[in-house]
């Protein structure tokens, strides 16, 4: 029997490129109780890669969500399958991302036309593992010009479209939908752009909990503060946020409301961390830009958030420049 719902108020989305496990180890170094999201990574790459490099994490990043792209179910379940032996809390099947790469290749947003065959590959998800299988989608798609044969040339945006989708979904048991609340453009607009020139519709996110309550439904899409979170919260189970938090990380320390308690982390002890982590990539011969990349927005809107971006952009950046910039922070407060 699969697992209970993995319920958290607040998710940090999965972001290629940015939701590594080193960032996530920076998101824990302000916040343990977000929920987080590995980066989507395709199921092939998941049977036919170097496992501990693509699946593994510190202890410290749970909870944590595997997130997986697949065109089939057979190669959903080996992905599965293969997973389980890490201390995932939860998986999730990828049906928002708008990339043409993505799509172009049956995985992605480019699904939502077929729901019945998401269906199966949830269905053969769920028989390899008894945690959450959750689902990532859009409200909806407009698939002209790269969806094959007769849905070349049709859209699926309307809120009856995503409706059919997700009764369809749910026939095969999944309870937990992360709805971003835009359309995705297959065809003429990148990844950034699907994420700012689709127009968000967060009614039509409250509509589908309201009309399926027993859902479990999470918002994602544009929310940038507490306040909008407060707002969503009354209509939604939960929230999931991406850019503003890796844009703004400190924000992670207003959330603490959420789970009964204040977070108090100060930047100085967050660099003190920093530190202990960096100084460990030294030792098993990691550099430490590949950490220190996520690091860029710790002093966002802060004077001296200029001079912390280029100190630790530089290559050769490690533990001694972070002891250098700890020092000035504590005795001449220049940063």
């Amino acid at each position: 029997m699969e697992k209970d719902i993995v319920q958290n108020k607040i998710s940090v989305a999965p972001m290629v490129d940015r939701t590594d496990r080193h960032f996530r180890n920076f998101v824990r170094m302000i916040n343990k109780d977000v929920l987080m999201y590995t980066e989507m990574i395709t199921a092939q790459a998941i049977i036919n890669g170097n496992l501990d490099y693509i699946l593994g994490f510190d202890k410290i990043e749970n909870p944590i969500v595997l997130q997986i792209a697949a065109t089939n179910p057979e190669d959903a379940y080996k992905a599965v399958k293969i997973a389980e032996k890490y201390d995932y809390d939860e998986i999730n099947l990828n049906v928002g991302c708008p990339s043409e790469r993505v799509s172009g290749n049956m995985m992605g947003a480019s699904l939502m036309a077929y729901p019945e065959k998401v269906a199966k590959i949830l269905e053969a998800m769920k028989a390899a593992t008894k945690k959450t299988v959750s689902i990532k989608h859009r409200i909806g798609i407009d698939g002209r010009k790269i969806l094959p044969d007769a849905l070349s040339k049709k859209v699926f945006d309307t809120y009856e479209d995503m409706k059919n989708f997700v009764e369809i979904i749910r026939k095969v048991g999944i309870k937990k939908f992360i709805i971003h609340a835009r359309i995705a453009v297959l065809a003429g607009l990148d990844t950034k752009q699907n994420r700012e020139v689709p127009p968000l519709r967060y009614d039509e996110v409250y509509k589908i909990k309201k009309e399926i309550p027993d859902l479990y439904v999470e918002i994602n899409g544009g929310i940038k503060t507490a306040e909008q979170i407060d707002n969503h919260l009354k209509e939604v189970d939960a929230v999931m946020i991406g850019r503003q938090i890796y844009d703004n990380p400190m924000i992670l320390t207003k959330f603490g409301k959420y789970y009964g308690k204040k977070i108090e982390v100060t930047r100085e002890e967050i660099i003190e961390r920093m530190i202990k982590y960096v100084e460990k990539m030294e030792l098993e011969g990691i550099r430490p830009h590949l950490f220190l990349r996520h690091t860029h927005g710790l002093f966002f809107g802060q004077r001296g958030s200029k001079f912390w971006k280029r100190a630790i952009n530089d290559p050769k950046a490690g533990s001694f420049v972070l002891k250098n910039l700890l020092k000035e922070l504590k005795n001449e407060r220049k940063i």
